[in-house]
């Protein structure tokens, strides 16, 4: 089943570039940018040291620590094609053929790193993913909910931002950073104005918080997909909603885990989503950080759940009807996935 879950064509829809940063690249870029990461912390003096430190996250916060000083390395337009270039060659290898990236201007911004120049260095890695990778890929801009509104505001009538949106280098919005101290309501101006422009819409939601954050994303901030959303099984009404509108949610199970969101695979409540007909994807989110790639969270999944082809396929099949790429390319994932049906032993 492990090789038949690789050989599935996966869209993924919950991957912050910023967290496939791994340590590897981290300390060559750090080198190479002559960045001098924080020494009083034993974690940054080997790469190893750091993957252990990434196993002990205790919450949602402590990864976020890490995660923007990582970001301190992330200097030069060729350093972010860099990093997009390495996750999209492991994403290929893991089965993946379309990606919908997340990205954090803001954090970026705080360190004179302007928006310009990372959508410059993740645009070169996109067009060469798709030229050699045969992926095709999607640009989403985050707001940072622990910055008030006004910042995402500013983020957005910024003239780097606004021109990347008419070139249509960006695709959609989301919300990320901590959830339980900034409900999504705080964020409803820029997401009207974000819809206006014509932008794509989506938020993380009823990851840590509670299932009213889904609520209040779906129905005030009027966003398209929610991303984690394992909280959507506390409500039973809105699951149902849910699953009636078809709405779909980009499932994080490894980073769940290493999160202390659930204490294991097993507590999400993937059977519940297949019993009621949620529609959810399965991704890494910041892989770098989490201990596995798209790959190791389907393995995962199944490891856990022991789901059959069946359920793998509609999984699947979620994954590439809540994509927002063209009717087109879905027509060409489709057929993959037909073929991929095809190859299962019996």
């Amino acid at each position: 089943m492990h090789a038949y879950l690789k050989a599935l064509p996966k869209c993924e829809h919950h991957i912050h570039i910023e967290g496939a940063l791994m340590p590897s690249l981290l300390f060559d870029l750090a080198s190479r940018n002559n960045i001098t990461l924080p020494i009083e912390d034993v974690a940054y003096t080997s790469e190893e040291a750091l993957l252990d430190r990434y196993n002990r996250f205790t919450s949602l916060d402590d990864f976020l620590g890490y995660y923007y000083t990582a970001m301190a390395v992330l200097q030069h337009e060729n350093d972010f094609e860099a990093l997009a270039w390495s996750y999209f060659k492991k994403a290929h290898e893991d089965g993946v053929v379309h990606a919908e990236v997340f990205f954090d201007p803001q954090a970026h911004l705080e360190r004179g790193v302007s928006v310009a120049t990372v959508i410059a260095g993740l645009t070169a890695g996109r067009t060469r993913a798709e030229k050699e990778l045969n992926m095709s890929t999607m640009l989403i801009c985050c707001y940072l909910r622990h910055l008030p509104q006004s910042a995402a505001l500013e983020l957005f009538d910024s003239s780097d931002l606004q021109a990347a949106i008419t070139a249509k280098e960006i695709d959609g919005v989301g919300l990320d950073s901590s959830e339980t101290p900034f409900p999504p309501e705080l964020f409803k101006d820029v997401y009207a104005k974000s819809k206006s422009a014509g932008l794509r819409l989506t938020a993380h939601a009823g990851e840590e918080g509670p299932a009213s954050n889904i609520a209040t994303s779906l129905f005030v901030l009027g966003v398209e997909r929610i991303d984690h959303g394992i909280r959507l099984a506390d409500d039973p009404k809105l699951m149902m909603k849910v699953a009636r509108a078809g709405t779909m949610l980009s499932i994080c199970p490894l980073s769940n885990v290493r999160l202390r969101c659930v204490k294991s695979v097993k507590e999400l409540p993937i059977p519940k989503f297949l019993e009621t007909g949620v529609k959810f994807s399965i991704n890494s989110d910041d892989p770098a950080y989490f201990g596995g790639f798209i790959l190791d969270n389907y393995c995962a999944v199944h490891d856990e759940f022991n789901l059959s082809p069946q359920q793998w396929e509609s999984i699947a099949l979620a994954g590439i009807n809540g994509s927002w790429c063209s009717s087109a390319r879905k027509s060409e994932m489709l057929q993959l996935l037909e073929v991929a049906r095809k190859a299962l032993p019996s």
